[in-house]
């Protein structure tokens, strides 16, 4: 692990659309099985789902129930909250390279970031 990238805590809404689907083709069944939760710099309880690109380490923010609602509410995922073949398969073609990060580095050093762009 590379301690030189930042990491990044943002809602799922405000990230960049190609983050949006590699994390989709990460995690082709589902987030709310993936979540983590923390103690935020607030002292407060926060939900995320692990993530990890070249460049950054992302906490996305979110609940189990907006984990169901974004799945449920995305034309990717089927009526049983499994990404489409042909929507993974695109995706696949356009994203080869996605490793995500242990849940316990990903939260060291952990920083809001919710209005700088990505």
């Amino acid at each position: 692990m590379s301690n030189s990238k930042p990491r990044v805590i943002k809602d799922f809404d405000k990230l960049d659309e190609k983050i949006q689907e590699q994390i989709k083709l990460a995690y082709p069944s589902g987030f709310s099985e993936h979540l983590i939760t923390f103690t935020n710099k607030d002292g407060l309880k926060v939900s995320a789902l692990p993530f990890e690109t070249d460049d950054k380490y992302y906490l996305v923010r979110m609940t189990v129930q907006e984990a169901y609602d974004i799945i449920d509410q995305d034309d990717d995922y089927d009526d049983s909250g499994f990404l489409r073949d042909e929507i993974k398969a695109g995706y696949e073609d356009k994203y080869t390279d996605l490793d995500l990060l242990d849940d316990a580095d990903l939260l060291k050093g952990a920083e809001e970031d919710e209005d700088k762009p990505i």
